[in-house]
Order: structure tokens, then C-alpha cells, then sequence
């Protein structure tokens, strides 16, 4: 639950006040940032239909002409999941010390039976995949088996979808050889502790001497596997050669020149070398107008990433979608095509909301993990970018744990004089000669051309942030004075809590 009226005290003189006020959580790390903010001014509230669970009425002060314009798609998709989890975990504390959501429920007791719901939606997907075998049937007479699954920046339960997949292939060819690839794509490389985290301490034990880490840099462990329909080299690693079967892993939702994330992204970028996915993510393909949220036809990004799949011979995929609580409310398997097809309609038909333009959008990445660095944090930036008016102002609320995320996307702001001059110089570079990180920095090159941004974070530098161009705040507060002084105190105020999650429409 995002939304909530600011509590009233009896004995406050400023009840009235209160009264005019909402409080609205937006996702930070694994907790949330709350914003006070005046009920007149609050021209929107975005929310995709994986994160809305009653937020209409939690925000209606008891009179019908009072209530927040909340712009909700498919709310009712949460019905995937039968069971008490739709319990506001901000609620489930009691005054006793133990964990418990409303209605009185053991908090412990509800995760173990919400695991077991999300158990049965991967299961069922599993058990009825799209124009495909079933895996297990697929994995007879496979000596050989990889599954690809993703790193430590992606929200994929996987210490639970992976037991499920590895038990699958287990059930009809239990002398199978398994190797799990953690897809890095362009990214660092995951640690024994993300790893732990991830897999949970028990499965990554378990199968350490199976679990391989993709690096891009490392050419010596990488095949050739042709030309791009963009022209570039496809490099991807060489077990996708050694494997009679490769079967991947994901989660779908909105991606900001993708279209959506999962299937074929776990190929590219995923295991790809970091030659091909500079060609891939080259200057000309971010600027086309068909690479961009919730698009795929005629997206120039999304080709190359199919032919990648189709050359690793990528048979099986196992995707999820995910609520704002991180819990799995809908799982597609199948055909690395089909079941991706049929997953990017649903969180089509669940995330695109209209744009509601202001001069002040607050939003976020999600929170954890999406948040934990500025590289990262730009993909929420993307939604407000559709709502924000020229010359407004777009409040980031993300951790940045990790600070920018990567040094040459640092260095294209750190070192230049201006933004525009940032924009210039990557426009400029052709495909062959793609730099490291320019498409985060072409990107939010862009969003910083139509609007200033205040990064919300108590983990990250100022400084650094500074020196990327953008403004620094360490609590909502703080952020709400910046850009009042920038943007007016009366200026009307859209809230996407999480920018990731949905797919903005202009």
C-alpha cells in the first residue's frame, strides 16, 4: 500500500491541516521514503496493477469529491495469489514484538504459505508451458544442461524459481550435468555474498561447483556465433556450444529501450561479450524512437537480441512477473519466443497508464535491488521523463549503495562542462566504436535536458551526484524544498512510486 492519509491527532491544532495531506511511500532499498504531500496539489498517482492492492480507498477521507485522481491499470491481478499476503508489511508489526499482519496472522506463518502460493504459480507454468514440451521431457537424453539465470541487480526470487527448474530436469534425467550461468551482461561480477543472497546459502552450497559467473571481458571464454541484423559481431559464452540443452530464467517487465526485460535478454546482453554489447546498445539504436518502454515491433534492440537467442539455441525459458512486494503473481514457460510474447502481454495489459503531466514527478527504482546505484536508477527516470514538463523537475528517490555504477558512465557527466555537451559527443560515435555505458549516459543525457533531478538517497555521495549534473537531497523533505524553489511552491505534483513498474504513454 502505497498511500495513506497523514494521521490526525485530537489534541493537534493543526488537524485541518493534516486532514489536507496525504502520506505516500515510495520504494527505497528494502524500505520506502515517505512523502507529506498537500492533497490539492497531487495531480496523479501512477501505479501498474502488480503494485495496487486497494489504494483508491486507502487515500478517500471519507467525502466522495476528496479523493486522489489514482491512475490504476489491472488491479485486480494480484488474485494470482490466493492467500494473506496482501497484508501491507508496513502493517505487520504489533505492538507485542511479533511479526503479524491484520487480521492477527503469525507473520512467519503467512511467508511460509505465500511461498508455497508462488511455488504453485511457477509450478503451474512449468507444468503447462507455451508451444513447448515440458522441460522434464525436453532434459531426456540432454547430457549436457545450462541454465542461464540472472545477477545480483535483478529481483528474481531466484532461491526459488531455480530449486523448481532443477528438479524439473532432475525428475526424468537425474545424471544430467547442470551448469548455472549467472548472467552478468555488461555488468560487475556477482559476489559469494550476492550470490548466497540470491540463491540462498543452502541451493548455492549445494551446487557451487556448477555455478559459473559470466564475465564480458573475457574473451578467451566467449564463441563466435555470427553477424547482428545490426551489422555487429554476436560473441557469447561458450558453454551455450558445450550444452545439449539451454534453458534460462527471468523476470518481465517494463525496460526502457528493450521494451520489456526477460527471454531473449538473458542471451543479450546477458552472456553476450562486451564487444557485442557495445554493437547493441550503439548510439543509433538508443536514440530510435522504436527503442523505448513497452515497444518491440520495429525495435532495433529487440532484433538483435532475438537472433542472439536463436543462435545460442535457447529451447526453454521459465519468466515471472513481480508485485512491488518483489512476490511472484504470474509465471510464463515455454517457447523462449512465445512464453515471452505471452508474458509482455500481460504486463502490457497490467503497467501502461496514460501520461499526467507536471512540473514535479516524484518516482523511484523499485527499490531493492534496482536502486542500489545511479546507472541503475535511470530506468526510473524514464517514466517520469514522459509526465514531466519542460524545464520541471523529476525527485529520484534510489539508495545508490553503490554509487554510480559503473566509471565510464561517471566520467561522460564528471567530465564535461555541460549536459548538452555530454549528448553531443555520443550522438556522434558510430556503432563500432561504442564506449562503455554510453547508452545510460545517452539516456539520462536526455532526461536531463528536459528536467532537473533531485536524487533522494542517504547512501550515495553528494558530490558524486553533483558532479553528474544532478541535484543531491537526503530526505523527501529536503527534496520537496529544492524543488519547490525550482519549480514553484503551487506546482502540481505527479507520483509514479515505482517508475519501473509501469509503462508511461505520452
Amino acid at each position: 500500500m502505497y498511500i495513506s492519509k497523514v494521521n490526525s491527532n485530537n489534541n493537534d491544532s493543526n488537524d485541518n491541516n493534516n486532514n489536507d495531506k496525504v502520506c505516500i511511500k515510495i520504494p527505497y532499498s528494502t524500505g520506502y521514503k515517505e512523502f507529506t504531500l498537500e492533497r490539492t496539489r497531487i495531480k496523479s498517482v501512477l501505479i501498474a496493477g502488480n503494485s495496487a492492492t486497494n489504494n483508491s480507498d486507502s487515500i478517500n477521507n471519507g467525502t466522495n469529491n476528496d479523493v486522489i485522481n489514482v491512475n490504476v491499470i489491472g488491479n485486480n491481478v494480484t488474485s494470482n495469489i490466493v492467500c494473506p499476503s496482501n497484508a501491507s508489511r508496513n502493517d505487520r508489526n504489533d505492538t507485542s514484538g511479533n511479526n503479524r499482519d491484520n487480521s492477527g496472522n503469525i507473520y512467519e506463518d503467512i511467508c511460509k504459505e505465500n511461498i508455497v502460493c508462488q511455488e504453485r504459480i511457477v509450478r503451474d507454468a512449468l507444468e503447462n508451458p507455451v508451444q513447448s514440451d515440458r522441460l522434464r521431457d525436453l532434459a531426456v537424453g540432454a547430457e549436457k544442461i545450462l541454465v542461464i539465470t540472472s545477477d545480483h541487480t535483478r529481483p528474481v526470487p531466484s532461491k526459488l524459481t531455480l530449486p523448481l527448474i532443477l528438479n524439473e530436469i532432475r525428475s526424468l534425467n537425474p545424471n544430467a550435468e547442470i551448469k548455472i550461468l549467472i548472467a552478468t551482461g555488461f555488468h560487475r561480477l556477482t559476489t559469494e555474498d550476492e550470490i548466497n543472497e540470491k540463491f540462498g546459502v543452502e541451493l548455492a552450497e549445494a551446487e557451487k561447483e556448477n555455478i559459473i559467473i559470466h564475465d564480458s571481458r573475457d574473451m578467451g571464454n566467449m564463441v563466435f556465433k555470427g553477424i547482428l541484423p545490426s551489422g555487429g559481431e554476436l560473441w557469447l559464452n561458450s558453454l551455450v556450444d558445450w550444452a545439449d540443452l539451454v534453458v534460462s530464467e527471468g523476470f518481465i517487465e517494463p525496460h526502457f529501450f528493450a521494451g520489456f526485460s526477460g527471454g531473449r535478454k538473458s542471451i543479450l546482453p546477458g552472456i553476450a561479450s562486451e564487444k557485442t554489447v557495445l554493437a547493441n546498445h550503439c548510439s543509433k539504436f538508443i536514440a530510435d524512437s522504436n527503442a523505448r518502454t513497452g515497444n518491440l515491433k520495429d525495435n532495433p534492440i529487440h532484433t538483435d537480441m532475438l537472433f542472439a537467442a536463436r543462435k545460442a539455441n535457447l529451447r526453454f525459458i521459465l519468466n515471472v512477473v513481480l508485485n512491488s512486494d518483489k512476490e511472484i503473481v504470474k509465471a510464463f514457460a515455454g517457447h523462449p519466443e512465445k512464453a515471452h510474447e505471452c508474458g509482455c502481454m500481460y504486463v502490457e495489459k497490467t503497467a501502461r497508464v496514460k501520461s499526467v503531466k507536471a512540473d514535479i514527478v516524484i518516482t523511484s527504482n523499485g527499490g531493492h535491488p534496482l536502486d542500489q546505484n545511479i546507472y541503475q536508477a535511470v530506468k526510473g527516470m524514464t517514466a517520469a521523463e514522459a509526465c514531466v514538463n519542460d524545464g520541471g523537475v523529476i525527485i529520484m528517490v534510489a539508495a545508490c549503495g553503490d554509487g554510480h555504477g559503473g566509471d565510464a558512465f561517471y566520467r561522460w557527466f564528471a567530465e564535461a562542462d555541460t549536459v548538452e555537451e555530454v549528448a553531443e559527443k555520443i550522438s556522434g560515435i558510430s556503432q563500432d566504436e561504442t564506449i562503455a555505458d554510453q547508452w545510460e549516459a545517452q539516456i539520462l543525457a536526455r532526461v536531463l535536458m528536459k528536467a532537473r533531478v533531485i536524487m533522494v538517497t542517504d547512501n550515495c555521495s553528494p558530490e558524486l551526484i553533483q558532479n553528474m549534473k544532478m541535484f543531491h537531497a537526503s530526505s523527501p523533505e529536503e527534496a520537496l524544498v529544492l524543488a519547490e524553489n525550482m519549480a514553484g511552491k503551487n506546482a502540481e505534483i505527479v507520483v509514479i512510486p515505482d517508475g519501473v513498474g509501469v509503462i508511461v504513454q505520452e
